[in-house]
């Protein structure tokens, strides 16, 4: 296998090469460290390689191979988003307002150490993995490969650029208001939000009030399933994407939570997965889902952004200018608009609507990827504004907590990946990589690669 085949094989089939002895783990990490170093001064994925302990940790990882172990991710090289814990490395969060490494691993990374991962390095975020965006004064813009003047997306933009570029087989993500789907539909990536505590966040538990989750960044459906196994210790979804499901009833839907203008591009490639869908043979229906005439969501959001700043942050002195303002604006709600808040989560209006369906079809972006830097220099109210109108469709699902998972089913008319988003019922992520596999053995999308690749 050639180079560039290697780096794109996937982390499924990384490990199988492993175990069968026809590449070495070493092999892999020094692969990818020679892509890192010839194509991250472009993209800025990366907010530190750890190339001497990827290394040592290749190194062991190539015994125990000698030795007989199997463990399914021996060997495999993967980025952590800079949002979880590594031992003795600063969690920065996108800022300047760390500084004390960590003691020990988060509960995720624990459990990619164990299945048998080398961990490569750290990726970029935006600061406190605020926006739908990855960029920030502590560490510039990082950049989409289908078109580095375009963004990744965000919060999870460096790893979902990482991936995309072919700098590692895969990366951790994290999800409050759409981080792990945005990256992986501006990137061409596959990207599951899990049900709420389906993997643990650890200290983590009730960021932004229960709203975010853990989760990955890659290329196909069947490492999305291994990678879910290992985050979530459920040794049954390993092989759910070979599960084809049976006849399903699909909602889809263009109709954004608020009033915003859905680019044209993004209905065409609803309208062309649903009549792909249609033609695997099940049932998909025009339906909106009932959303709040007021969501709850962006409160949570705004206040878990102030608590993180007022109460986790190191030096919150060093937050730049407009995180303090979302900060202002999450200090502002009253505390009863935010009891409210935590009392409705949309479970209960929702139910309905999928009792009679068993997954709904709706985009993740109502745009392509907008500019790299599209709100950089902007206030924090003018960010916030902004967002919502391009990001219209992902924080309901944070707020309910169901599962969605993002597949880049399209393209724009100037070649930039566009995904849609599937959402299914509590726990059901299973049904999701099914479907998600049924559409990738039609469309094939990781055939794709880009042109910073």
């Amino acid at each position: 296998m050639e180079g560039d085949e290697l780096a794109f094989a996937g982390v499924a089939r990384q490990a199988e090469l492993i175990r069968a002895g026809e590449v070495s783990s070493r092999e892999l990490v020094e692969l990818y460290l020679e892509r890192i170093e010839r194509l991250d001064t472009e993209l800025n994925a990366f907010r530190k390689v750890m190339a001497e302990r990827a290394l040592v940790d290749a190194q062991q990882a190539d015994g125990r191979r000698a030795a007989g172990d199997d463990r399914p991710l021996l060997g495999v090289p993967i980025a952590v988003k800079d949002v979880q814990d590594v031992t003795g490395e600063v969690t920065r969060w996108g800022t300047d307002a760390f500084s004390t490494p960590a003691a020990q691993d988060s509960e995720l990374v624990r459990r990619l150490r164990v299945a048998g991962a080398v961990i490569i390095g750290k990726t970029n975020c935006p600061e406190l993995a605020i926006m739908g965006e990855t960029e920030g004064p502590a560490f510039g813009i990082t950049r989409n490969p289908w078109n580095t003047g375009r963004s990744p997306g965000g919060s999870s933009g460096g790893s979902a650029a990482a991936v995309a570029a072919g700098l590692c087989a895969a990366a951790t993500a994290s999800d409050g208001a759409g981080s792990i789907r945005i990256p992986a539909s501006n990137c061409g990536l596959v990207g599951l939000k899990p049900t709420r505590d389906r993997i643990p966040l650890g200290a983590l538990k009730a960021h932004w009030y229960g709203m975010s989750v853990a989760g990955f960044e890659v290329r196909g459906v069947r490492d999305a399933a291994l990678l879910m196994s290992v985050g979530a210790a459920d040794d049954d979804l390993r092989d759910s994407f070979a599960r084809q499901p049976e006849k399903l009833r699909i909602a889809v839907s263009t109709k954004p939570v608020v009033p915003t203008r859905i680019h044209e591009d993004v209905k065409r490639v609803a309208e062309q997965t649903a009549a792909r869908l249609r033609s695997l043979g099940h049932e998909v229906q025009r339906s909106d889902p009932p959303y709040p005439p007021i969501s709850p969501a962006p409160t949570r959001y705004l206040a878990g952004i102030a608590q993180d700043a007022n109460e986790r942050v190191e030096r919150p002195e060093r937050l730049q200018r407009r995180t303090k303002g979302f900060a202002r604006m999450g200090d502002a709600i009253p505390r009863a608009a935010l009891d409210w808040a935590l009392r409705e989560d949309d479970t209960g209006r929702m139910r309905p609507f999928f009792e009679r369906r068993d997954l709904l079809l709706v985009p993740v972006s109502a745009k392509p990827p907008v500019r790299a830097g599209e709100w950089e220099g902007l206030g924090a109210v003018r960010t916030f504004l902004g967002m919502v109108q391009a990001y219209p469709f992902a924080l309901e699902w944070n707020l309910t907590g169901q599962p969605s998972i993002s597949v880049p089913t399209g393209m724009s008319e100037d070649g930039l990946p566009i995904g849609m988003q599937l959402v299914g019922r509590q726990n059901e992520e299973a049904t999701l990589l099914g479907l998600a596999a049924q559409l990738e053995a039609e469309l094939r999308w990781t055939d794709r690669r880009p042109p910073l690749s």
